[in-house]
């Protein structure tokens, strides 16, 4: 194996997960960090309206990114079933096609962000001292976008071939870069919400320019031949059968995020942006959980395409015993150390109070979102899409919209709002455990899905 890569069909399942999961794990929360800093200087410097701004747009920037997002999920799948059984010719036209869908779909996501920003806010009942600011963030944030795709685009390519590595050096760069350029604009020139979108822009423009020149400087079977960029037809209806419900999915979780979101706007700017800073902590116990899914993706994807099913159960099994782990033993410190940890982002107390709230009632229910992930990403890497995001439509979205409509209606509390999240996902994980259950029979009688 050559220096980056990592075949996770053969050696030791925990090693594999752990050597994998680590680099990606500190990926995401370098990631992560972009929008703390983001978050965190524009709420020291410029006020708590402007936080909630920051804070009021993730929701509806999800809403609009995951259905191209799923496409990521689908390639690296592709990818990695290639790889894993040695087809180099079928991981050049995957590579070729995953790089020419991030840019036309970056360039798609530019135009609809820049034009529709705003409406879309109004929409979520965005209060009018915030709008402004909300608007203005997603506009600038959104002429960024083709860089945001080709960086995720091609950083699942080599997740795929299971480099976490040099993604994560590509962050810490950029991510650096961030940081400087939100004290600089903020401080400095006093830029405001538009200074911190800038200086995401310019890291992400960085990123993408990194792993992009990794790609077509690399000698292994994943090179990118810029030349001979297209869309494969095979490879691209390959991608669209897992990554297209993948992102529909996606974007129907944000659709409820959004539904969420609108629900506590009616609270005002101070529970928004409270709102805000207790969920760019829980950003960063969700990172743990998702590298470890990510883990269970390719190493399924890999396994699969070696043809070694015994071991994609046992990969399973391990990746939920590290989700359960991982997630009590650091929503144990976020929670007792919440009113602390929140005072990097705000110092009014009642901020702080509704940051707190938020983190007492999901973080130590997360590792039923965990639990959920990992199924999730065992079927899609066993070629079954279409299953979890059909459980998802009527087990996260519906469910939380039907919450939200009859008992928070009736309640009115915060509390009760938030309590949709684990509710919702202990539903769905266990629907997901079923079909895993019928499916692999299904794979072990005829080796296929």
């Amino acid at each position: 194996m050559k220096k980056y890569e990592l075949n996770m069909s053969s050696g030791s399942i925990l090693k594999n997960i752990a050597l994998f999961s680590v680099p990606l794990v500190l990926s995401s929360i370098l990631q992560l960090l972009y929008n703390a800093a983001d978050i965190i200087i524009v709420g020291k410097f410029d006020g708590d309206n402007a936080l909630a701004a920051v804070g009021s747009t993730s929701s509806v920037i999800h809403l609009l990114i995951n259905v191209f997002m799923g496409y990521a999920t689908g390639s690296g799948v592709v990818i990695s079933r290639y790889f894993g059984g040695g087809n180099a010719a079928g991981t050049k036209r995957a590579v070729s096609t995953c790089v020419s869908m991030s840019a036309i779909f970056g360039t798609v996501l530019m135009a609809v962000g820049i034009i529709a920003s705003k409406s879309l806010l109004k929409l979520m009942a965005c209060p009018e001292d915030v709008l402004g600011g909300a608007s203005l963030y997603m506009r600038i944030y959104f002429a960024g976008m083709p860089a945001f795709m080709l960086y995720n685009f091609g950083s699942g390519i080599l997740r795929a071939v299971g480099d976490t590595k040099r993604p994560l050096r590509y962050l810490t760069v950029s991510g650096i870069v961030n940081v400087l350029l939100n004290l600089f604009f903020v401080i400095k020139l006093h830029m405001g919400v538009a200074g911190v979108a800038a200086a995401t822009v310019i890291a992400q423009c960085i990123s993408a320019c990194c792993v992009i020149r990794c790609l077509v400087k690399t000698k292994e079977c994943y090179r990118l031949d810029i030349k001979n960029l297209r869309l494969h037809k095979h490879e691209f209806a390959m991608m669209t059968k897992i990554g297209l419900p993948a992102g529909i999915q996606g974007s129907l979780f944000s659709f409820s995020n959004v539904i969420v979101q609108s629900s506590i706007n009616t609270f005002g700017s101070t529970v928004m942006a409270g709102n805000t800073a207790g969920s760019n902590v829980e950003n960063f116990v969700y990172a743990m959980l998702s590298s470890v899914s990510q883990a269970a993706l390719t190493f399924t994807g890999q396994n699969f395409g070696a043809g070694k099913f015994k071991r994609i159960k046992q990969g399973m099994w391990t990746c939920l015993a590290i989700e359960l782990f991982v997630i009590f033993s650091v929503s144990s410190v976020v929670v007792l150390g919440a009113h602390q940890i929140l005072r990097i982002y705000s110092d009014d107390p009642a901020v702080i109070d509704v940051g707190a709230r938020r983190l007492s009632v999901i973080c130590f229910t997360y590792f039923i979102c965990g639990f959920n992930e990992v199924l999730v990403a065992v079927l899609r890497g066993l070629g079954s899409s279409v299953l979890p995001m059909v459980t998802s439509i009527f087990g996260i979205c519906g469910l939380r919209i039907l919450f939200i409509m009859t008992v928070f209606r009736r309640i009115g509390s915060l509390e009760s709002l938030y309590f949709t999240y684990p509710l919702s996902w202990g539903i769905t994980a266990a629907v997901h455990g079923i079909l895993i259950a019928v499916l692999w029979k299904s794979l072990i009688s005829h080796r296929t899905l």
